[in-house]
């Protein structure tokens, strides 16, 4: 949820984190990773943008990463394949404060060779930077910022201002959810207008996320228990496995079970059936 709200705000914002993060407010359009040569690592989490000039990697993070310096050699390689001409600015931008040593790695090393990136911890980044910019302003809250509680209401009012009502509900919908890493729901909810958050795109896509969530999580409970009435406990490594499938093929295990009648049927049923 976190990782695809900042993806949409850099990519819906593209040249206000351009300003912030390259100094100049060009505009940058997105890259697909299917344009790189080789299959994307963590594609879900990937942003790339660019322009004729530039190409702006960036990486969110709610938590420290080891695998990160190689994660942007590797991504820096690719691009450099297919774009040789362009330079490129790599950012990872961690969300949440930590004391790990991941998050203050900003190179990639083995003998022979180095690779530099850069890295954002935004809870030492100025607040009052972020509540100047629009597509920042979801991110406020996770800065610098002795009062969160305030800073939440100043962001607030600056939303309340924004005279396009589409961007207005988007950049409400994002704060509410960034926020939450932070702030208790309830406190949230007095502070940003429901109404508004509910008309962002993101907030439907999230919405949908959640139901089906919920859908999938009731359907993996009703499975349980039928299995268990017809075969007896299953077993921890069992349970694993039956929580890992998707809801079409909870579905459909939930009709097969009818005809199992030893814990062995199940066992079978799951190996030709392994969750993707």
């Amino acid at each position: 949820m976190f990782d695809s709200t900042c993806k949409f705000l850099a990519e819906s914002f593209s040249s206000d984190f351009a300003a912030w993060l390259l100094g100049k407010p060009i505009s940058l359009t997105q890259l697909s990773p299917a344009e790189l040569s080789l299959e994307p690592i963590r594609a879900d989490a990937l942003i790339l943008l660019d322009s004729e000039e530039y190409i702006l990697h960036l990486e969110f993070q709610t938590e420290p990463d080891q695998n990160m310096p190689y994660r942007m050699a590797d991504y820096r390689l690719r691009v450099y394949r297919r774009f040789p001409q362009k330079e490129m600015k790599q950012v990872v931008i961690y969300l949440t404060p930590s004391n790990s040593e991941y998050v203050y790695q900003t190179a990639f090393e083995i003998p022979g060779t180095r690779h530099e990136f850069e890295v954002i911890r935004l809870w030492e980044q100025p607040t009052q930077l972020f509540l100047e910019t629009t597509g920042l302003l979801p991110l406020a809250v996770l800065t610098n910022t002795s009062d969160r509680e305030r800073t939440l209401r100043q962001v607030a009012e600056h939303i309340d201002t924004i005279p396009e009502m589409r961007i207005q509900s988007n950049v409400a919908a994002s704060t509410g959810i960034l926020a939450g890493l932070t702030l208790g729901r309830n406190f949230i909810n007095q502070v940003l207008r429901k109404e508004i958050m509910q008309q962002s795109v993101i907030y439907q896509e999230w919405k949908e996320e959640f139901l089906q969530k919920g859908e999938q999580s009731g359907e993996t409970r009703l499975v349980l228990r039928q299995l268990t009435h017809r075969i007896g406990d299953i077993s921890p490594e069992l349970r694993a496995q039956i929580q890992a499938l998707s809801l079409g093929q909870l579905e459909t295990l939930g009709e097969a079970l009818l005809d199992f009648t030893e814990s062995a049927d199940l066992v079978n049923w799951l190996q030709e059936n392994r969750a993707e």
